[in-house]
């Protein structure tokens, strides 16, 4: 800042703010999005200055306070076009009404007189940059971070999940509410996808910072996913190693079924093959959650150097206890087998002489085959947080048809690390040399 009073000249240069001392208040703002309101707060700046009187010349720094800082600021929150939480415009009013300052240097109290000119001048300056300042950290650098989570990504080499928002956020005087599309799809058919007929969730606590809302919905379009996929029948379908009491049972069971085949097939190993044959279904009660998984368990002998030669079909139904848990911003589940029936697609007869086979089969698909499905399932799926914000402190209710996880938020890195490590990323995308 550059100007003249009567026979003085003065330059005003590398202005700092050096302290902040704001009386803030952040709340909804109903219909509308984000208020954020600062009053009868304090600022010091630091600045040099170069005055010239006559001959003499003089230059120093100057202590200055600003005081009765009012900013009254309004985010408007949308939903953009790839369905991501937006700030599309910004209502900004600031004003400071009172601004003093103090000179140091050799003729420090001789300039104490043209205080007033100096700080009139520098707080119309404030006044006139405190708002772009506030646009353009909402308009660019706040958006920049919400445009860090997660809309439409891929989970594995499977499926993918859309977590679009239906539509524009809902403000009230207490909450934000958002209605993400909350679905799993199969990444060879996108279109292919579950039709949503779940209970609507409904928030009703306040305890916490944020509360996520899972349907039955969300859990059944994965299922149906990785079903289309494949991933089911990949860890299933495959061969298995079985405890030797299991196999000699299975060859008391079917002894004459060889023995009508080939006798010689009694030297040669028995395998067992599960298919799962529907898309599994979740069922979320207050008392927890439960998968049902129908499946076609194939008794198979294996000559060597021969095709198998099938035994017996069967098929199976199973109850899995469903575990959901939150860690971080991945959202995880544990599954225990809770219930196990087979019975034969033959006969009534063959289900009957299939009952001692249960309880062995039960055990040998906790040991062998739910720790395979936990291994793979125990990555969990992100949900939609911006980076370096974290879940902490969850805690995970179950009602009728839905889940909710309560949680407080934690921000383990600082908004404006997050914005420089960004720029240096589009930084070196836009300088690095293209590769032939």
């Amino acid at each position: 800042m550059r100007g003249k009073e009567g026979r003085f000249q003065y330059t005003i240069k590398d202005v700092k703010i050096t302290e902040l001392n704001l009386t803030s208040d952040l709340r909804f703002q109903p219909d509308v999005g984000l208020l954020f309101e600062v009053q009868n707060s304090s600022i010091t700046l630091n600045f040099q200055r170069r005055i010239l009187y006559w001959l003499f010349y003089d230059e120093g720094a100057i202590n200055a306070s600003a005081e009765g800082v009012n900013i009254f600021t309004v985010l408007h929150l949308i939903k953009d076009k790839d369905g991501r939480l937006k700030i599309s415009n910004v209502t900004c009013d600031a004003f400071i009404t009172k601004m003093r300052a103090r000179f140091s240097g050799t003729l420090g109290r001789v300039y104490d007189f043209i205080g007033t000119f100096l700080t009139t001048g520098m707080r119309f300056v404030l006044n006139k940059q405190i708002c772009p300042a506030l646009n353009h950290a909402a308009l660019v650098l706040i958006n920049q971070l919400l445009e860090t989570i997660p809309v439409r990504t891929e989970v594995d080499s499977y499926v993918g999940i859309d977590y679009s928002l239906l539509h524009d956020p809902v403000v009230t005087e207490t909450s934000l509410d958002m209605d993400f599309r909350g679905m799993f799809y199969d990444l060879k058919n996108e279109n292919e996808t579950l039709v949503n007929y779940a209970v609507n969730p409904v928030v009703r606590e306040y305890d916490r910072m944020i509360y996520l809302s899972l349907s039955e919905y969300f859990f059944d379009s994965g299922l149906f996913s990785y079903f289309k996929g494949g991933l089911q029948k990949q860890l299933l379908l495959d061969s298995f190693q079985m405890p030797k009491d299991l196999e000699m049972l299975l060859r008391t069971t079917y002894l004459g079924t060889i023995m009508m085949l080939n006798p010689a097939l009694m030297e040669h190993p028995l395998s067992l093959e599960l298919e799962v044959t529907s898309p599994p279904r979740s069922t979320i009660k207050t008392s927890g959650a439960s998968v049902a998984v129908n499946c076609n368990v194939k008794v198979l002998v294996l000559p060597p150097g021969k095709p198998a030669v099938q035994l017996s079909s069967m098929t199976m139904e199973g109850k899995f206890n469903a575990k959901v848990s939150m860690k971080g911003k991945h959202l995880a589940i544990h599954l225990d087998l809770r219930r196990f029936k087979i019975f034969s697609n033959q006969s009534a007869l063959e289900s009957l002489a299939l009952i001692p086979l249960q309880g062995p089969l039960k055990t040998m698909l906790q040991i062998s085959v739910v720790p395979l499905i936990n291994n793979y399932i125990k990555r969990g799926v992100q949900i939609p947080l911006p980076d370096g914000i974290d879940f902490i402190e969850e805690v995970v209710e179950y009602h009728n048809g839905y889940i909710i996880v309560g949680a407080n938020l934690h921000f383990r890195t600082g908004l404006r690390e997050i914005i420089e490590r960004k720029k240096a990323m589009l930084v070196n995308s836009l300088t690095k040399p293209p590769t032939c």
